[in-house]
């Protein structure tokens, strides 16, 4: 953790200083670095391409035939009524990643606030939201996700919200741990001692040096969400057709005709899951050894 140190024109030089390290020492983490080249090339290919490429996911070539398998026209074939795969595989992965994105910052808007009350005020407050946090944390998540989407209605907003709004509890007792410490710190007393304000001290004191696990917390949270989509999706729960997600592509391919026959259908949206998950993984790898100035890089 960083100690904030204002010095007399305003730049804070230890910070500057510290945050030059944690980019030099991530910079050096080969497997982060080679995650995040292939999630901005991923995000780049998913938007771009369809539209460099005019390609329609939702539009039936009545020119081929449905079902056909890969082909000039259509590189990844088309389905049983005749939409371009390869248009729905690019438009599968923008759900996919947007779902497990925002719902990652839904989780952390809800969650970074309720733990960082939590740990400063301690007392009644505390004792609410933390026994609330174990009450969320009981519950089989993918069962109460299944739940609540099946009593909203699945859809897109429903099935980033829900995820979203249920994963706080890891990012509010993340940050409670740090705040409970940093909360006695000598930075902290010296500005109660001159009268600042508590919401000024949380979010200029506190919540700058202790916000580093949660930025690793939330790369390993959108990692879940997409998985998690992906199974909603694939068990008929998440995002519904016409729209597509790598997921309700998986589930269009649950035969056994489909999954010998016609590899083309869920070879590629299995294979980019698992690439976007461990790119995920080893870029939070990174950070985590990046902030952590006991690891040699």
């Amino acid at each position: 953790m960083t100690k904030v140190a204002v010095s007399r024109n305003g730049i804070d030089i230890a910070e500057n200083s510290y945050l030059k390290d944690v980019f030099r020492r991530f910079s050096k983490h080969k497997l982060a670095m080679v995650s995040l080249v292939l999630l901005i090339m991923e995000i780049l290919l998913v938007i771009a391409l369809p539209k460099f490429l005019h390609l329609d996911p939702y539009t039936s070539d009545y020119n081929t035939l449905f079902g056909a398998g890969p082909s000039g026209a259509h590189w990844l074939g088309t389905d049983d009524i005749g939409r371009d795969n390869f248009a729905r595989f690019l438009y599968g992965g923008q759900v996919s990643l947007l779902v497990g994105i925002v719902s990652a910052i839904i989780s952390l808007l809800v969650g970074v606030p309720l733990g960082l009350i939590a740990g400063y005020y301690r007392g009644a407050i505390e004792t609410v939201i933390m026994r609330l946090a174990d009450i969320f944390m009981s519950f089989p998540s993918m069962v109460l996700i299944l739940v609540l989407v099946s009593v909203l209605g699945p859809s897109v907003a429903t099935v980033t919200i829900v995820i979203g709004v249920l994963g706080w509890p890891r990012f509010a007792r993340t940050i409670y741990g740090n705040v409970l410490s940093a909360r006695e710190s000598e930075y902290v007393e010296a500005a109660r001692a001159i009268g600042t304000r508590d919401g000024a001290i949380m979010m200029k004191y506190i919540l700058p040096n202790t916000f580093a696990p949660v930025l690793i917390a939330f790369t390993f949270r959108a990692a879940q969400a997409i998985i998690t989509e992906s199974s909603l999706s694939f068990l008929g729960m998440g995002v519904q057709a016409p729209m597509a997600s790598w997921g309700n592509i998986l589930y269009q391919a649950q035969s056994i005709s489909v999954l010998a026959a016609k590899p083309w259908l869920w070879m590629p949206p299995g294979i980019a899951l698992l690439v976007t998950i461990l790119c995920i993984n080893f870029l939070g790898d990174g950070i985590r050894d990046a902030l952590d100035t006991k690891i040699v890089i």
